[in-house]
This record gives C-alpha cells, structure tokens and sequence, in this order.
C-alpha cells in the first residue's frame, strides 16, 4: 500500500475539468473505455481526474508484455492439458476402446463414460477451493494438474468399463478446480501468518462465501476491459489447439498400436497422461498468482498495475469479505442470470462437438488414422478466426455483434449437417463452421459478462455462477449424440441448433439490458457517491457504464 500511495503522489497527474466548460457537459457520453462516463454529475473524481504515469524504467507497452508473457502462456498450457485429458476420450474411442472394454454397440455406456466426469467436476468445487484457500493458486493448481494427468494415464490401464468409469470419476475430481467457479468458505487471503490467525479467530463470527471463477477470473485481474478480450481469447482457444493437437498425436501413436501388448487406445492415454504430468512439474514454479503476489515484478510495476485496473473498473473491494448477504445480492440483478444462460446456451454444442467430432468424421468413410488427421483442420480453423474476432472487437471495443456473427456462423453449421447433404466433402466444410463459429463466440461472451460486472464481490459471484452454471451444459452434451443416431446424428444437431438459438436470445437480452441503463445512466443526477459506496454498487453505481 505505501508504494501504491507513493505512485499516486508522484506518477498521477490532474486532468483539466475539460467538461466542466465543454457544451457536451450533459451530453452523457461515455469513457472511451466504456466504463465510467466523463461528464462531471456522474464523474468518478478519483479515477476520471487523474491520469497513471508509468513507472520511468519501462512502458507501459513493455510491461503489458513482461504480463503476456508470464501470464497467458501458463494459463493456457494449463488449461491445453486440461481439455485434451478431458476429451482425449473421443480419440481413443475411434482405436478399439469400446470393443476391448466390452461396451455394448447401439448403448448409452459410452455416453455414461463421459457424463460421469461432470458429477465431481461440480459437486467438489467448494472443497477443492477450501484446500485453495489454504495453499496458493499456483500451489493447489499444479497439484490438480498431476492429478489428472496421472489419472489419464491409468485410464489407459483399466481392463473393464467399470474401470473406466472410476478413472473418468476421478478425472473430474483432479480437474474441479481447473476452470469452474472457485467457491471459498473462509475469509480473504491473508498476506502474514498474523494476519492469518486474526482472520482464523473471525470465521466463526462471520459466515463468508467467496467465488472466484478461476483462470477467467485470474485475467480479469491483470487487464483493463478494453484489451482483454484478445487475452481471454488466446486462453480460451487453447481448446482449440488441444483439440488439434489431440487429433495429431492420435494419428501418431494410432501407430503404436500392438507395441508392447497395448491396442493404440491405450497408449493414447498412458503418454497424454504423463506428458501433463511433467508439465504439472514446471508449472509449480513458474504458474502466477495475483499482481500483488507476483514476485517477478518491481514494486512500482505491481503498483502501477493495481492503480491502472482501478482507473478502469473503479475500486475492486479485493480487501473485503465477501459476505452471503452479497451473494443473495447479486442474483436479485436479472442480468446476472442471463449472463449465465449466454454461457449456457454454447456450452452444449462446444462438448458435443469435442466429444463426438471423431466420430462423425468416421462416419464419412474415413480410416481410424485419416479421422484423427481430418479432425484437425476445423479445430486449427476456429483457433484463428478465434484471434481474428477478438482482434477485432478490441479495436472496436464493442461486443455484442461479435457474438452474434459467430453465433449466425454455428448455426449455419449445423443447419448444412441437419439436412443430412450426401455431400461428404459438404458435411466436413460445415464442421469449419460449427468449430469457428462456436470456438469464437464463447470467450467473446465470458470477456463481455465478466468485465461488465464492476467490484469483486459482484464479479467474483457472477463469474463464478455463469462458469459453473454454465458447465452444466457439459451433461446435456454428452447425450445428445447417441450411437444409435449414427450416421447422421440429426438429433444432436438438431439439440445443438436449439441451444445455440438460447444463447443468441441471451446475448440480445443482456444487450438490450445494458444499452437502456447506460442512457438511463447517462441522465441521471449526481448523487455524490463516496468511494467506499461505489466499490460496495460495483457496476450498480450511476457512475458505472456498460460495454456494449
């Protein structure tokens, strides 16, 4: 805290009251940024009359690069092997693993197999992040990612279904606190072991629920909204590259087949699992936590970096407990329930397509090498236009209709393989655009939601409600495709179409809902909110305006 002041004292510079004497003064328009609006009734004074000066030894373009580079490759290596453990099912299947495990033709075990992941993938969270509190992120994360990547590769030693249905169990277990909501029931990190046992000897006065919805959350912590979205797009498109490189090295140890006395399922497994296992290994000393705890930057830079978040989201209430009361709060907003039906809507057709990519390709008459090659390209073909959509909607800095298009695309999509066209060549272009069109559109929803809740209270309930319920979505997936529906699966298709058309409804919805209260906003009267009283409002306070 003293080199935060010390930075506001000699790198914060007065802005001249342009508004004051400008004939735009009640004009309302907004923060370039889109956050808090610049005429003087609704001017945030702390944050919209000072302006951040970098600290002298760099820039700022050098340091948001030193944070790049530290940061999103962990997260998204970390979450690469997350997802590629988790689907790498879909690959082993197209290699002898429902023949060699007796899964009956024409059953839903398979379906099963893959639904029984999500029962501990939800049900643990709140304990997992119990054992959060107690160690660091970088700690408790590294330890999960052993986790599953042992477990995937004992899912290549199982002789039975049953045994698959354990490791599965487990797998889910080991990845709980990868990606959904963090839930903590204790107080807010402690910086000393003082601080700790004062914190401890509260706990039972004050009952406490805070969520943090993990690497999402993490990126939101080190990014103003303007430029995060091509951050949280890199990240998230990691599925993408999971899904790609899943289908390559598939095709490559297909080969492996037989070696040792292990079908090439197996091996599928066994060296997927171990290299996520090494991985695990280097990530305990190199996976960041939060700006304040990172190490790797001067005190001036960490600084500097909590001051700039705060210019553009206003205070985050970090310093304080999150309370049930807040919680009860949060949900009486409707647009936090839409926010999570954005997510929602998506999440069905991202699994379904994870899951079962494969085995629609197989269907087009192609080997078990040649399916694991020609599942590659569409994966490859979503991770870039992925970038090119969050490219774009950072320049512009506008959301809405970056989601619709992607969405419009999807649905295109599905449509071409729902009319069930004898044109194979036909069918496999349009898994470029289910790929593309739903790969894009999901970090574009997850930044948008994410960056619009102002405080951390609020940000960390909605984040972590719109992940968590968002993930639900995974089970529905994982029946929409059935064996028996093969080879044209319109069932699935049709499931998938239904929930994207959700999603789009949400994310008209949710803008609509923004819009009227950023002019609402925009006219209203100054009501001289103190700064405790706008970090307790978040995005709730006059002073707050929304991305569109």
């Amino acid at each position: 805290m003293a080199a935060f002041n010390q930075l506001r004292r000699n790198h914060l510079i007065d802005k001249k009251r342009h508004n004051s004497s400008s004939p735009d003064s009640g004009s309302g328009r907004g923060h370039p940024d889109g956050n808090f609006y610049t005429r003087d009734p609704l001017r945030s004074h702390e944050y919209e009359d000072e302006q951040l000066i970098v600290p002298s030894h760099t820039t700022e373009r050098r340091l948001m690069t030193k944070i790049d580079l530290r940061l999103i490759p962990c997260l998204s290596i970390l979450y690469f092997f997350a997802f590629l453990d988790r689907t790498n099912i879909a690959n082993a299947i197209i290699f002898g693993l429902r023949e060699d495990l007796g899964i009956a033709p024409g059953s839903t075990q398979y379906n099963t197999a893959l639904t029984i992941f999500f029962v501990p993938y939800i049900l643990f969270e709140i304990p997992s992040n119990i054992i959060l509190k107690k160690l660091k992120p970088h700690v408790w994360l590294s330890i999960c990612m052993f986790g599953f990547g042992l477990v995937t590769t004992c899912q290549g030693l199982v002789q039975n279904y049953s045994g698959l249905l354990a490791t599965r169990f487990f797998l889910g277990l080991t990845e709980t606190g990868m990606f959904p909501g963090w839930f903590d029931l204790s107080s807010p990190p402690a910086k000393t072991g003082r601080e700790r046992a004062s914190m401890q000897s509260d706990e039972t006065e004050t009952w406490m629920l805070t969520l943090v919805a993990g690497c999402f959350y993490l990126i939101g912590m080190w990014y103003k909204r303007a430029e995060a979205q091509k951050r949280y797009s890199f990240f998230f498109s990691s599925t993408s590259l999971a899904g790609a490189f899943g289908g390559l090295l598939a095709s490559a140890i297909g080969n492996m087949d037989g070696l040792r006395g292990y079908r090439g399922w197996r091996w599928i497994f066994i060296l997927e699992g171990l290299l996520t296992c090494v991985t695990a290994i280097f990530f305990w000393f190199l996976l960041p936590d939060f700006p304040e705890d990172a190490k790797w930057l001067k005190e001036d830079e960490r600084a500097y970096v909590k001051a700039r978040l705060e210019v553009d989201q206003g205070k985050s209430g970090l310093d304080r407990a999150i309370t049930f009361k807040d919680v009860v709060n949060v949900f009486k907003d409707y647009k936090i329930i839409v926010g999570g039906f954005m997510y929602f809507g998506l999440i069905v057709p991202a699994y379904g397509y994870a899951y079962f990519a494969p085995s629609i390709i197989r269907t087009y008459g192609y080997s078990p090498i040649q399916t694991q090659l020609h599942s590659v390209p569409p994966w490859a073909a979503a991770f870039g236009f992925s970038m090119l959509v969050a490219w774009a909607s950072d320049r512009m800095r506008h959301r809405f209709l970056f989601t619709l298009v992607p969405i419009a695309i999807g649905i295109a999509g599905f449509a071409i393989l729902l009319t069930g066209s004898r044109n194979l060549d036909l069918r496999y272009a349009a898994l470029f655009l289910v790929t593309s069109g739903v790969y894009s559109a999901m970090p574009v929803i997850v930044c948008w939601f994410n960056l619009n809740i102002g405080g951390h209270h609020r940000r960390s309930v909605g984040s972590a409600w719109q992940i968590g319920f968002g993930n639900i979505g995974g089970i529905i997936a994982t029946f929409a495709f059935l064996q028996r529906d093969a080879p044209l699966y319109r069932p699935g298709y049709a499931i998938c179409i239904g929930f994207i058309c959700l999603s789009a409804a949400s994310c008209t919805v949710y803008f609509i809902s923004v819009w009227v209260q950023n002019k609402q906003r925009a006219r209203s009267i100054d009501m001289g909110l103190t700064d405790y009283e706008r970090t307790e409002l978040g995005d709730t306070a006059v002073t707050y305006g929304y991305q569109l």
